[in-house]
């Protein structure tokens, strides 16, 4: 059997997407996935490569952008479609699962002039612009909180979670006492700002380490950059004599999951979901013009249950950063709460559960 999968743009939209894959490859033998996405997401780099196959059409993002780039946007949408019809033409998928960004939209709605069977996951407790469009071209929707069932039919919705890739769910499973014996009773900072970095969290980081200072010795850190920092943020650690790893990107984030101790991130959906399969202590900086609010919203939910510290992006600095790493480090207890609390919110089967019903949904 084959399926497509639709969307990316983000890690946030696009690792999810893996996972389903993964466990759709996984079902049957003789399964095969194909991504649709577009020359400028993160999909590109990422699958080049892996065992998935990735096809790529026109589709331009419209948030954000100046009025000529959301004309720009709309333009490209009847070339986009024409694209996606011809990629399932030619793959003829038993089912197309969008999941998400502007290449998830053209490629649903090819789907539908050809009358295959349509399903969307919704990663974020409120939907995208893309998605809030395909409720009413898509035969089922899975979504990751309860609160977001609200915007799709309630009959033909259901609360799946997020899914997580297939390495990070091994490395919870596997390998521990390799990693404890790696950490070497170092306190161990994981920073990152998404699968493309952030720079105000660079420079936070970057700002905390004279306060870091007096802890510098037990400190490990990995952080990634993003492209545009890595160079920079690397010569501060080095001038300021940290012991740290710095990355554009790590491909290996299962290890640098468990390696760590205390997360310092953004709070988009797969990261949540991936801090919550590992139980990680975390400090989330919601990323402040994420659409109608949803890093915000994932990061108070975590806060209220006490499974996170939250730091909002107006307020961040050198100063209050490193204020909260060391209140943390400080206190063990506190790190062990939160990582019990936010294991509590952990849906490990959540691919499995969204393949079954898609199985269900060409089966009807």
């Amino acid at each position: 059997m084959r399926c497509v999968i639709a969307g990316g743009g983000t890690g946030g939209h696009l690792f999810p997407g893996i996972a389903i894959a993964e466990a759709f490859s996984e079902r049957e033998r003789g399964n095969e996935v194909l991504f649709i996405g577009t020359e400028r997401g993160i999909e590109v780099r990422v699958l080049t490569g892996e065992k998935f196959l990735l096809r790529t059409i026109s589709a331009k993002p419209f948030k954000g952008k100046p009025l000529l780039g959301k004309a720009e946007a709309v333009w490209s949408i009847p070339r986009a479609i024409l694209e996606a019809l011809s990629i399932l033409r030619d793959f003829r998928p038993a089912f197309v699962l969008g999941v998400g960004g502007y290449a998830s939209g053209p490629a649903l709605l090819a789907a539908t002039l050809l009358g295959m069977k349509r399903a969307v996951h919704e990663q974020n407790m409120v939907p995208g612009m893309t998605n809030r469009l395909l409720r009413w071209f898509s035969h089922r929707f899975f979504v990751s909180f309860d609160e977001t069932k609200q915007y799709f039919p309630e009959r033909r919705t259901s609360v799946t979670g997020n899914p997580v890739r297939k390495e990070i769910l091994a490395s919870v499973e596997t390998g521990k006492e390799a990693i404890r014996r790696k950490k070497e009773g170092r306190f161990t900072l994981l920073v990152f700002g998404g699968s493309t970095g952030a720079h105000r969290i660079n420079e936070a980081m970057t700002g905390a380490l004279d306060q870091l200072r007096r802890i510098r010795y037990v400190l490990k850190i990995y952080h990634q950059t993003g492209r545009g920092d890595v160079e920079s943020v690397s010569k501060h650690y080095q001038e300021k004599g940290f012991d740290a790893v710095v990355s554009p990107f790590f491909k290996d984030m299962a290890t640098c999951y468990q390696l760590s101790d205390l997360v310092i991130c953004r709070s988009g959906a797969s990261t949540i979901t991936e801090l919550a399969v590992c139980g990680k202590a975390a400090i989330l900086i919601p990323y402040p013009h994420a659409a109608h609010q949803h890093q915000y919203l994932n990061a108070k939910k975590l806060v209220d249950m006490g499974a996170a510290r939250m730091i909002r992006d107006e307020a961040l600095d050198g100063l209050s950063l490193a204020k909260t790493i060391l209140e943390i480090q400080s206190h063990p207890e506190e790190i062990d709460k939160m990582a019990r609390a936010i294991k509590g919110v952990a849906r490990p089967r959540a691919a499995q559960e969204i393949v079954d019903q898609c199985y269900a949904l060409i089966r009807h």
